[in-house]
């Protein structure tokens, strides 16, 4: 590990259910207080599963113009807007990193990019504009954040279903170590709350069907979760090498140490029941942080509510750490599953978990799972010290595993 580039995170934005600012955000996370709704952007009414978590009170007008807007998706209106917000944090304080437009770089990660303008267009009957390629293209945020911010380094797009946000940001760590870059924004974002994606979704069985209570359908690790509830939203990171961030004085919210990926290759859908595959991606994210599994206080769990997947997972972290050793929470209990964003929008709360020595709480675990032998976060609780795990695991066997350290210089 000796001469290993130390990075920092400096600047959040988020877009999501839980909130459009990060006090709002963290809030929201550490009430407890699900976001699960009837749908309002569209009549879901003949719908099997009519609920979802979405962005409320979504304002693109303090950051884009009307004609800008038109030639953007909703999931890069939600991804420009947290970019946005994460470089103006990243300069708070100690004002914009002194990097110069070479040196910057941008990965955004989505699944199901411009689901709203395809579906609009194609379902609606209308013959696809001059806009339709570019609202649709994987790589419309990437494009727009960097030409908005003049990122003239490496950007990409990475596109791995539930795994994509993790992924990301992992990879956003990798060019500021191999000196591609001095300045990363990453980050993931989604908006495929549309009548396609949900009822797809539901024929696969991967939704939650408890219609006459949707702020109770999603139940990571409870005996009767029956699925995911969808989600939309955006989350993006600045990461910087931890020099230069101090050296600057800025704001340093956690260290980025570690990040692993891996593939089930297994099944299109399922997780190998093993977890082999998650379980060399979170020790491949420890041995990369130079971490034990000793030193973790904390799992912020992929938890996606699912029957397979929970059990996959809990067993994973309970060969690991042992029974009911370290502190496991859900994120998307609160604010669903944005698939393509989920990881990104974790990882954030990761982070402010470190910043704030605060867990935030799993809710609607009315009764926990026995398969799942975990110590499941009820009630928030303070963050012992030690690290901090993110996990992203999804269909195609997918994995992604961050880690996450305080940074207390």
């Amino acid at each position: 590990m000796r001469g290993r580039v130390r990075v920092a995170v400096t600047g959040l934005g988020v877009r999501t259910p839980a909130g459009n600012d990060l006090e709002t955000f963290w809030r929201t996370l550490v009430t407890g207080r699900s976001t699960a709704r009837p749908i309002t952007s569209f009549d879901a009414a003949d719908l099997p599963v009519g609920f979802a978590c979405q962005v409320p009170g979504f304002d693109t007008a303090p950051y884009v113009t009307g004609k800008q807007a038109r030639r953007m998706d909703r999931a890069t209106l939600l991804a420009v807007c947290a970019a946005d917000d994460a470089l103006a944090d990243a300069a708070a304080g100690a004002g914009e990193p002194p990097v110069p437009p070479e040196r910057r770089a941008v990965v955004t990660g989505t699944a199901l990019s411009g689901s709203e303008t395809s579906e609009a267009t194609l379902l609606g009957g209308e013959q696809p504009g001059a806009l339709y390629i570019p609202r649709t293209m994987p790589n419309a945020a990437a494009a727009f954040v960097s030409m908005r911010h003049q990122i003239l380094g490496p950007s990409m797009t990475v596109s791995t279903a539930c795994a994509s946000g993790g992924h990301t940001i992992g990879e956003g760590l990798r060019l500021l170590r191999d000196g591609s870059a001095d300045l990363v924004v990453a980050g993931g974002t989604e908006a495929c709350v549309t009548r396609t994606i949900l009822l797809a979704f539901h024929r696969c069985g991967a939704l939650s069907q408890r219609r006459a209570d949707p702020e109770r359908a999603s139940r990571p690790f409870d005996a009767g979760r029956d699925g995911f509830v969808l989600a939309e939203g955006a989350a993006f990171v600045v990461l910087e090498r931890l020099e230069d961030a101090v050296r600057r004085g800025a704001r340093v919210y956690a260290e980025l140490a570690g990040y692993g990926r891996t593939s089930d290759a297994h099944h299109l859908t399922s997780p190998d029941p093993k977890g082999a595959g998650a379980e060399r991606c979170m020790l491949q994210a420890l041995a990369d942080a130079g971490v034990s599994t000793g030193d973790v206080a904390h799992v912020n769990a992929h938890g996606s509510g699912t029957p397979l997947n929970d059990v996959t997972e809990a067993q994973v972290i309970t060969r690991l750490f042992g029974p009911v050793r370290v502190p496991v929470t859900s994120t998307k209990s609160v604010l669903g599953h944005a698939i393509g964003a989920a990881g990104a929008i974790e990882a954030v709360a990761g982070v402010l978990t470190l910043h704030h020595r605060l867990i935030h709480p799993t809710i609607n675990l009315d009764a926990q799972d026995p398969a799942c032998e975990i110590d499941v976060v009820r009630a928030p609780r303070p963050l012992a010290p030690g690290a901090v795990v993110s996990n992203s695991f999804a269909f195609g066997g997918h994995n992604a595993s961050l880690v996450l350290t305080s940074y207390d210089g």
